[in-house]
């Protein structure tokens, strides 16, 4: 198996497949990143170059950001002529299933995206168990073959992680109320609060802002991916908070008690609290 990206997920990924394959294969083109990865014993073999080692390997796992994994889909043919499966953690899919529905028939390709993470990024923060108990969410193609599929629930099984199969649309639907509209959320609050709060900041300001601590380099790709939806769950957001505000602002107090029991409501019936 191959893992090309051993950024934080790619990392984490590599821990937890360590000694569960024959032999495991780590590209990535930043060389400190290789050689920690050679030092550390994370992966057995690592390359800059994909088409040093994909050639070698019957599984790929694109683990990049969504517009590094589109490129890589149109350079595998380049990189290799081999029956191979190939599988992504993209966390957007429609574009991805989209491109991987072009690959050349030796390709046999499935979606796939953890629900996990951290906002540090990097091999340096990756973690043996980040995988563990975590949702895995797998997007097939209708090319993709059950032996592809079967390979995504053993690596999944191995990571103790908990497949879950749904189609492309749907899964970029989902994801921009659960994980991408929850960036921008946490990343207004934090343009939007003043700096010399910042001695006062407590652990609630921390964990509704903590999402803004995420990469732009990985979130870009994903919002600009996903434009539409993120669109349409910004504009509900705005509905709702224009009613908090007019409600504030004619001090109307018992439509905004019935405004807040029913986010309450709401938020424990999302979260099971």
């Amino acid at each position: 198996s191959a893992i090309i990206g051993l950024g934080l997920m790619g990392g984490s990924l590599a821990l937890g497949l360590r000694g569960k394959c024959a032999a495991l294969y780590g590209c990535d083109p930043h060389l400190p990143t290789l050689k920690l990865a050679l030092s550390q014993h994370i992966v057995d073999y690592a390359d800059s170059d994909p088409a040093k080692l994909l050639p070698e390997v019957d599984l790929v796992i694109l683990s990049a950001p969504v517009p590094a994994i589109l490129t890589l889909l149109e350079k595998l043919p380049i990189y290799t002529s081999n029956p191979c499966i190939v599988m992504d953690l993209g966390s957007t899919k429609k574009l991805i299933v989209d491109s991987m529905s072009r690959l050349p028939e030796n390709f046999d390709p499935i979606g796939g995206h953890p629900i996990c993470g951290k906002e540090k990024l990097s091999l340096a923060n990756a973690e043996r168990t980040l995988y563990y108990a975590a949702p895995f969410l797998l997007t097939p193609l209708e090319r993709t073959s059950s032996r592809a599929l079967s390979a995504a629930h053993q690596i999944i099984e191995a990571l103790g992680a908990k497949a879950t199969v749904l189609d492309a649309n749907e899964h970029d639907r989902i994801l921009a109320s659960t994980s991408h509209f929850p960036f921008l959320l946490s990343s207004v609050l934090a343009l939007a609060t003043p700096d010399d709060v910042a001695p006062f900041v407590g652990p609630g300001f921390k964990s509704v802002s903590r999402l803004a601590g995420t990469s732009s380099s990985m979130m870009l790709g994903v919002l600009q991916s996903n434009r539409e939806n993120v669109l349409n769950t910004l504009a509900e957001f705005q509905n709702q908070l224009t009613g908090i505000k007019s409600a504030l602002a004619d001090e109307d107090y018992k439509t905004l008690e019935i405004i807040l029991n029913r986010s309450r409501s709401a938020y424990q019936t999302l979260t099971g609290n």
